[in-house]
């Protein structure tokens, strides 16, 4: 297993890095799988931030138990830094009018060893890249990503707005306060 590098902040960063890629935990082989899930689980929260996201194995494996579920782990210069879903046939459960136009993100979230680096804005885009290649290999009708972040999360919608996440209104349906539904349509 590789261990997490120490994040580093203001003058002491390197460089922000430039890319990361989502590793498709479906797609792996039982040791490829081991390792990554390994991974996840030693990724951790700020103090509070579990009022918004849940346990990072745990939903790493809710999404390889449910077939409308594609769990990836976020990677940047080759160390696991977040975890990302998405999802089919729910884009209701952020407040979306219908549940199959829009993939649902859910489960993002960035370690806190890693955040403050860029890494939210580029993973969320790339999730949206993502699910446009979803849609075209399983030749479903999604136009775009779609999701809902706690107004009381700051960072989190301002990572989303600066991924090409437009808001698209309150949803007050979530189990922690009001949401704000973003969405972003491909190719935008």
């Amino acid at each position: 297993m590789i261990p997490h590098p120490p994040a580093t902040k203001g003058a002491d960063l390197k460089r922000p890095p430039a890319s990361v890629w989502l590793i498709s935990l479906q797609d792996l082989d039982a040791d490829s799988l081991a390792i990554q899930l390994g991974e996840v689980a030693l990724m951790e929260l700020l103090p509070g931030q579990s009022t918004f996201v849940g346990d990072p194995l745990r939903m790493a494996l809710a999404g390889l138990a449910e077939d409308s579920r594609f769990p990836y782990v976020i990677e940047a210069d080759g160390y696991a830094v977040g975890v990302l879903t998405l999802q089919s046939g729910a884009a209701g459960l952020a407040g979306w009018p219908d549940q199959n136009s829009a993939w649902l993100l859910r489960g993002f979230l960035i370690d806190r060893r890693h955040q403050g680096q860029g890494l939210g804005p580029l993973a969320a885009a790339s999730a949206v890249e993502t699910a446009a290649k979803l849609t075209a290999r399983l030749g479903t009708a999604e136009t775009g990503v779609v999701l809902s972040v706690n107004e009381g999360n700051p960072a989190g919608r301002s990572a989303y707005r600066r991924a090409g996440f437009e808001d698209r209104g309150q949803y007050l349906g979530g189990s922690s306060g009001p949401q704000r539904i973003m969405y972003r349509v491909f190719g935008a």
